[in-house]
C-alpha cells in the first residue's frame, strides 16, 4: 500500500501557519508527499524544502488571484497537488496549513486504509475535528464549527477539491462515500499572535469576497479582536501533538474566557434536540456515510 501526502501553501512565515507542523504530523505514514507553495511575499519554499527533502516534492505555483469568490483558489492549489500524486498511490493523505493530527491516531488512520484500500465502495475517510479558538487552552463547542471532514481519499482522478478546499467531490458534482474512523483532526487556524490573526483576516477575506465587501465588514486594527468574535468554547486539558509543543511553549498572548458566557441558539438548541431524541443529525454534510461497507 502506498500513501502520499498533499497539501497547498502561501505566505506560511508571515501568516504564522503550522505548516512544518502539519506536514511532519503525517509524514510517518505517508511513503512521499506533495506540496503546492504558491509565489509568497516570504521564505516559505525554503521552510518546506528543509523538513524532509526525501520524501517532499513541492510544486511551485502561481496563485489566480483572480479568483476570488468563495475561496476557489484554495480548491485550484489543492487540485494541483493531487494532480501530481503518482499514478501507483493508493491513498492520498490531505493536510491544511493550520491543521495537524494527534500521533496517537497515526495507527488508527492507517489500519482503516488497509481495512478499505480494495473495497470500491469507499473513496474516502472522514476525521473528526478539534477546532482551538484564541489559546490552546480552548476548543470550539458550537455547531458552527464543522464536526467531520473529509482528509483521506483514493487516488481516483475523477475526485476533486469542492469550493473553498474544504471537501472533496467526485465526477458530476457527486459526494463522496466515506468511511468514518475515530481518530481527530486539530484544527489550530484560530490560534494566533492577535497581529498575524488580523494580517490573516484582512488577507483571506480577499479570497472569498471583493475590495468593496471587505472595506465593509473587516475591522481595520492592528490585532485581532479575539472576545469579539467568540462563540462557544471548552476547556481542552488533554494532550496536544508532539510536533505541537514548540510551538505552544513559545505562545506569548493571552487568552482566557469564562465558559459559563456560554448560550446556545435556537439553531444550535434544535440540532440538539432532533440528535438526542431522534438520533438525527440535521447538519449540513458534505459526504455520504457508506452503510455495509
Amino acid at each position: 500500500m502506498k500513501v502520499t501526502g498533499f497539501s497547498f501553501i502561501r505566505n506560511a512565515i508571515k501568516l504564522d501557519y503550522p505548516i512544518v507542523e502539519a506536514i511532519t504530523s503525517i509524514l510517518p505514514i505517508c511513503d512521499n508527499f506533495v506540496v503546492s507553495v504558491g509565489n509568497s511575499d516570504d521564505d516559505t519554499i525554503n521552510l518546506i524544502r528543509n523538513i524532509d527533502p526525501s520524501k517532499i516534492r513541492i510544486i511551485e505555483t502561481i496563485w489566480d488571484d483572480s479568483l476570488r469568490e468563495g475561496g476557489k483558489v484554495l480548491a485550484d492549489e489543492t487540485n494541483k497537488a493531487f494532480a501530481a500524486i503518482d499514478n501507483d498511490t493508493d491513498w492520498a493523505f490531505y493536510i491544511q496549513g493550520d491543521e495537524v493530527v494527534h500521533e496517537k491516531y497515526l495507527d488508527t488512520i492507517k489500519a482503516a486504509m488497509v481495512k478499505y484500500k480494495d473495497n470500491p465502495k469507499v473513496d474516502g475517510l472522514l476525521l473528526k475535528y478539534k477546532h482551538f479558538y484564541g489559546s490552546y487552552d480552548y476548543v470550539g463547542s458550537s455547531l458552527n464549527w464543522y464536526r467531520n471532514e473529509i482528509r483521506v481519499i483514493k487516488n481516483n482522478k475523477a475526485i476533486y477539491s469542492y469550493r473553498d478546499a474544504q471537501g472533496f467531490r467526485k465526477d458530476d458534482n457527486q459526494k463522496l462515500v466515506v468511511a468514518p474512523i475515530d481518530a481527530y483532526m486539530f484544527h489550530y487556524g484560530w490560534v494566533k499572535d492577535p497581529r498575524a490573526m488580523q494580517e490573516k483576516q484582512e488577507t483571506f477575506h480577499k479570497l472569498w469576497h471583493n475590495d468593496q465587501w471587505i472595506n465593509d465588514n473587516v475591522v481595520k486594527a492592528t490585532e485581532f479582536d479575539y472576545m469579539a468574535n467568540v462563540s462557544q468554547l471548552e476547556l481542552y486539558r488533554k494532550t496536544h501533538p508532539r510536533v505541537m509543543q514548540k510551538r505552544i511553549e513559545s505562545k506569548n498572548w493571552k487568552f482566557e474566557y469564562d465558559i459559563s458566557f456560554n448560550k446556545k441558539t435556537l439553531k444550535e438548541r434544535t440540532k440538539d434536540f432532533f440528535r438526542k431524541y431522534f438520533g438525527i443529525d440535521i447538519s449540513y454534510k458534505n459526504y455520504i456515510i457508506g452503510k455495509k461497507i
